[in-house]
C-alpha cells in the first residue's frame, strides 16, 4: 500500500520529474542573478586603466616636458631683454596716435578681408558640395575638378594671377585668392560631414515623403554643420591668418601696418616689439573665433529643436471603427 507521502502528483514542484524553476526536468534549482554591471572607470575599450607605476611616469614625463618648455621660454626672454628688444625706445612708436591709427585701420582692412572672404567661401563650399553630392554626372565631374584644382593650387599663386594678370585691386584680388582656395577645402569638410550622417537619416526622411532638396536641407546638412562645425571654424582660422598674404600686393592690412612702422620709423627698427604687438593680436582674434565657435556649439546643443521629445507610451486602440479604447 502506498503512503501519501510517496504518491505526489507529477505537476506538484516536489516531485522529481516536475520542472523546476531552471526549466529543466530534475535539474537543481538555480537562483535567477541580475548581471552585474560593470564598474565605472576600471577598464576602457580602447586600452587599460594605468596603474600607480604608469600614472607615476606619465607625471614625470609630464613634468620634464613643463620645465623644458618653462626652460625655453625663459632662454628666448633673455635673448630679447639682452639685445634690447624691450627698451623704452623700440616701444615709444606705439603711444603716438599716428601709429596707433595706423594700425587700426590696418586691423580693420583685416577683418573686413576676412569676414568677406569667410562669408564668400562658406557660400562656394556649400555650392561645390552640393554638386560633388548631385547624381548627375557631368555636375558631379565639373564639381569634383574645380575642387580639386584650387584645392592643389598655392593660395599666394592665385592673389598674384588674379592681381596682376588680370589687374584687379588689391582687396578683391586678396579676397577672390582666399575665397576659391579656402571654398575648396570646406566644400570637401562640407561633402564629407554629410557622408557621415548616418543611412537611415536619409532613407527615414524618405519614406517620410520628402524630396531630395528637403531631406538634404532639412535632414542632413543641419547634421553636418554641427558635426564639422570645429573643421570649419579651423579654415576659417587658417582664412583669417592667410589675409598677411594682402601685404604682398600692397594691400594695407595689419601686417602691411606693422611692416610699415618697422621700417619707417627712426627708432633703431623696432622690428620685434611690432612682431610681438602683431602676433599677440591675431592670438587674440584666432582664440576669439575659437570662443565663438564653441558658443555656436553650445546653444545648437541647447536648443529645443534638437532635444529629444518625450513619446507617449503604448496603449490599446480601439477595435471598431469609431469604437473607445479601454479605459
Amino acid at each position: 500500500m502506498t503512503t501519501p507521502a510517496s504518491s505526489s502528483s507529477p505537476g506538484s514542484p516536489g516531485s522529481p520529474g516536475s520542472p523546476g524553476p531552471s526549466g529543466a526536468s530534475g535539474a537543481p534549482a538555480a537562483s535567477v542573478r541580475s548581471p552585474k554591471r560593470a564598474p565605472r572607470n576600471s577598464s576602457s575599450a580602447l586600452y587599460d586603466i594605468p596603474g600607480p607605476r604608469a600614472r607615476a611616469r606619465h607625471l614625470g614625463y609630464g613634468l620634464l616636458a613643463t620645465l623644458a618648455l618653462a626652460v625655453l621660454a625663459a632662454w628666448v626672454i633673455y635673448l630679447l631683454v639682452d639685445t634690447g628688444q624691450f627698451s623704452y625706445v623700440k616701444w615709444r612708436p606705439f603711444g603716438y596716435e599716428g601709429i596707433q591709427e595706423l594700425l587700426l585701420r590696418g586691423l580693420g582692412n583685416t577683418l573686413k578681408a576676412f569676414a568677406m572672404a569667410a562669408v564668400l567661401a562658406l557660400a562656394l563650399g556649400g555650392v561645390l558640395a552640393a554638386g560633388r553630392l548631385s547624381e548627375h554626372a557631368p555636375v558631379r565631374w565639373v564639381s569634383t575638378l574645380l575642387v580639386e584644382f584650387f584645392r592643389a593650387m598655392p593660395v599666394l599663386v592665385m592673389i598674384f594671377f588674379i592681381f596682376v594678370a588680370l589687374q584687379i585691386q588689391p582687396l578683391p584680388a586678396l579676397v577672390a585668392g582666399l575665397t576659391l582656395y579656402n571654398g575648396s577645402v570646406l566644400a570637401e569638410v562640407f561633402r564629407s560631414g554629410v557622408r557621415s550622417v548616418d543611412r537611415g537619416q536619409r532613407e527615414a526622411a524618405y519614406a517620410l515623403g520628402m524630396r531630395k532638396t528637403q531631406v538634404m536641407t532639412l535632414v542632413l546638412v543641419p547634421q553636418a554643420v554641427r558635426a564639422m562645425l570645429p573643421t570649419i571654424i579651423s579654415q576659417l582660422v587658417v582664412a583669417l591668418k592667410d589675409t598677411s598674404l594682402g601685404y604682398l600686393i600692397t594691400y594695407e592690412e595689419f601686417l602691411h601696418a606693422g611692416r610699415l612702422i618697422a621700417i619707417n620709423m627712426d627708432y633703431t627698427m623696432p622690428f620685434i616689439p611690432v612682431v610681438i604687438v602683431i602676433s599677440a593680436i591675431y592670438i587674440g582674434l584666432c582664440m576669439l573665433l575659437s570662443w565663438f565657435a564653441t558658443w555656436v556649439a553650445r546653444r545648437e546643443r541647447g536648443n529645443v529643436k534638437n532635444e529629444a521629445v518625450a513619446v507617449a507610451p503604448a496603449a490599446a486602440g480601439p477595435t471598431m471603427p469609431g469604437g473607445r479604447g479601454p479605459a
